[in-house]
């Protein structure tokens, strides 16, 4: 389903997208060397629910997945760049740790997600990649617009992680968002311009550039849930989700401070 929103829903996304945003950042800032990532979830859980707003992950279950997700924010450490399932582990200096959270609230979703380094250590191929993840993002939200196409974005992200000497998997990328988490149209992290659906006012985005160090192939933890880097390399992701509007794209998941 590509759903379009009106104006009115359009403005109750900007109040989801700041919610998401304001939270990752509180996170973020809670996020130091001995924080549990099983604390960030709890955290998490207070924060949604104390803004009215439902968590798009806990009775989350897709193919991909092993039954519901059962938490509130996916917690990938170092080498798991995505659905990381938050476990009893305490943070150390120098990890790569990736937040990223889902919620709904007035009926419309928004989705967002960050990578840093925790504690002081910072590690200069960690930061760089995290960076080029960021810049690819920006890369593609400049690319989204009316008329463009899923392949101009596409294309876009895929040009600044390449030309960064990152190899790019596309079996896992943004995605159509609205009344619910995951929609069409599929974005992935590389593509060809002019190519796929037509972008058009009122269309939600979920921009989510992720690489790894230096390969493009995914393992499942056994978890059941976690993807991480098939060579043990640290990873990176970025995520914001985009409205089109008739002057290009606005972003819904900046923080409110």
């Amino acid at each position: 389903m590509i759903e379009i929103l009106n104006p009115p829903e359009v403005a109750r996304a900007r109040e989801t997208g700041a919610l998401v945003a304001d939270i990752l950042q509180a996170m973020k800032s809670r996020a130091t060397v001995g924080t549990n990532l099983l604390d960030i979830d709890q955290w998490t859980k207070e924060m949604i629910t104390d803004a009215g707003a439902e968590s798009c992950y806990v009775d989350y279950a897709p193919s991909f997945g092993r039954g519901p997700f059962g938490h509130y924010i996916c917690t990938g450490v170092n080498d798991a760049v995505l659905h990381g399932l938050p476990h009893n582990y305490a943070l150390a200096d120098g990890d790569l740790l990736t937040l990223d959270l889902a919620v709904v609230k007035n009926g419309i979703a928004a989705d967002a997600a960050i990578s840093f380094i925790v504690g002081d250590s910072q590690p200069a191929d960690s930061v760089a990649m995290i960076e080029a993840t960021e810049r690819a993002l920006a890369a593609g939200i400049a690319a989204a617009g009316p008329n463009a196409k899923i392949g101009d974005v596409s294309y876009a992200i895929g040009r600044v992680l390449i030309d960064a000497g990152y190899p790019v998997n596309t079996q896992f990328g943004g995605h159509g968002i609205g009344s619910t988490m995951h929609q069409d149209p599929h974005v992935p992290n590389s593509g060809r311009p002019g190519r796929g659906f037509k972008l058009r006012p009122g269309l939600l985005l979920a921009l989510e550039p992720w690489v790894m160090a230096d390969t493009a192939e995914l393992v499942t933890d056994d978890d059941g849930w976690t993807l991480r880097s098939a060579t043990g390399c640290r990873t990176a992701h970025t995520e914001h989700t985009i409205a089109i509007t008739d002057d290009g794209a606005e972003i819904l998941t900046l923080p409110t401070r």
